[in-house]
C-alpha cells in the first residue's frame, strides 16, 4: 500500500491543476463573449472609419434609385429602392455605411419597423475628429445585433416595409446629433441635427484612417418613446472626443408628441398612391 502513496499524490495534483486550468479557460471565455459595452460600461473603442458607401448596392448604389430625397422640416432622410419597381428589392441587403459600432437594434413597430442605428468616428477633412449616426429603418430583417462592431460594406439588415405597412424600401438617415436615437420628435427637424446622406457620403467616401482606437459613446440616447432625463443614462461622453451640443430642438415642450404619426401616415398615404419626390442631389 505505501507504494501506491505516490501515484495517489500524483493523481491528486493532477486534478488540481485540470480544475484551475479549467476555471481560467472558463473565464476567458466569458471575458470573450461578453457584449464590448459591458466590459467597458459606456463606451467602446473603434478606430476611424477610412471612408463610407452607399447603404444599397454597394458601393455605388448600382441597382437602386432614390425615391425620395432629403429636405429639412420634411423627410429627414432618404429612401432607397430597386430598379425592378415594386417589392421586388424585398430582402435585398443592406450595408452599414461605414465602419462602425451598432446602438440600436430592435423591432418598434410603428412607424418604423425593424430598425438598426450604427454610430461611426471619423477625421474630417481639417483634421478634426467627428461622430455620426446612420439608421437603416423599415428592415425585413436585422442581421447585426447591439454593440455589434461593423465594417463598411458589411449587411446590418434586409430591405423590408415594416411588414407590409409602407411598399418595400430603405428609409436612410444620417444623423449629427448623437442624443436622437428613435426620439425625433424632441429635436429640430432640419440640419443642425441631420446631414443630407447623399452630400455626407459623397464629401467622404475615402478619409484617413489609422489603427488607433478612440472611445464612442453608445448609451448617451434615450430608450424609445423615452426622455433622456428618465433613464439612469448620464449621457456620457467620450474620454478622448467632444460629443457637439446641439442648440434648438431639445425643448419637447413646443413639439406635437403626434407629430412622428402624422408623418408615417402622409408618408404611407403618399407611396400608395405612387406619390414620390426626386431627391434633391444625385446620387453621384
Amino acid at each position: 500500500m505505501p507504494a501506491s502513496a505516490p501515484h495517489s499524490s500524483t493523481t491528486l495534483s493532477d486534478r488540481h491543476f485540470l480544475w484551475w486550468r479549467a476555471v481560467v479557460c472558463a473565464c476567458a471565455t466569458l471575458l470573450l463573449t461578453l457584449p464590448a459595452a459591458a466590459q467597458s460600461g459606456t463606451s467602446i473603442r473603434l478606430r476611424l472609419a477610412d471612408g463610407f458607401d452607399f447603404p444599397v448596392g454597394k458601393p455605388d448604389a448600382e441597382g437602386f434609385y432614390k425615391a425620395r430625397g432629403y429636405w429639412p422640416n420634411g423627410h429627414l432622410g432618404e429612401d432607397w429602392n430597386g430598379n425592378g419597381g415594386g417589392d421586388s428589392d424585398l430582402r435585398a441587403p443592406i450595408y452599414a455605411m461605414g465602419r462602425g459600432v451598432v446602438i440600436f437594434s430592435q423591432n418598434i413597430g410603428d412607424g418604423w419597423g425593424n430598425c438598426i442605428l450604427v454610430r461611426h468616428i471619423f477625421r474630417e477633412a481639417d483634421g478634426k475628429i467627428a461622430m455620426v449616426d446612420s439608421l437603416y429603418a423599415h428592415l425585413h430583417e436585422r442581421k447585426a445585433n447591439l454593440h455589434d462592431l461593423v465594417e463598411k460594406g458589411q449587411i446590418v439588415g434586409t430591405m423590408g416595409g415594416n411588414n407590409g405597412m409602407y411598399p418595400v424600401h430603405l428609409h436612410f438617415e444620417v444623423r449629427k446629433n448623437l442624443q436622437i436615437g428613435m426620439n425625433r420628435s424632441s429635436f429640430a427637424r432640419d440640419s443642425s441635427n441631420y446631414y443630407s446622406p447623399t452630400a455626407f457620403i459623397n464629401a467622404r467616401r475615402v478619409l484617413p484612417s489609422s489603427m488607433q482606437k478612440y472611445a464612442v459613446p453608445v448609451n448617451n440616447f434615450a430608450p424609445y418613446g423615452r426622455a433622456l432625463a428618465d433613464t439612469n443614462s448620464d449621457g456620457a461622453r467620450a474620454s478622448s472626443v467632444d460629443i457637439p451640443s446641439f442648440r434648438g430642438g431639445s425643448d419637447t415642450s413646443k413639439d406635437d408628441p403626434n407629430q412622428d404619426d402624422d408623418f408615417w401616415s402622409r408618408l404611407k398615404a403618399k407611396m400608395r398612391a405612387g406619390q414620390t419626390t426626386d431627391a434633391t442631389e444625385e446620387k453621384r
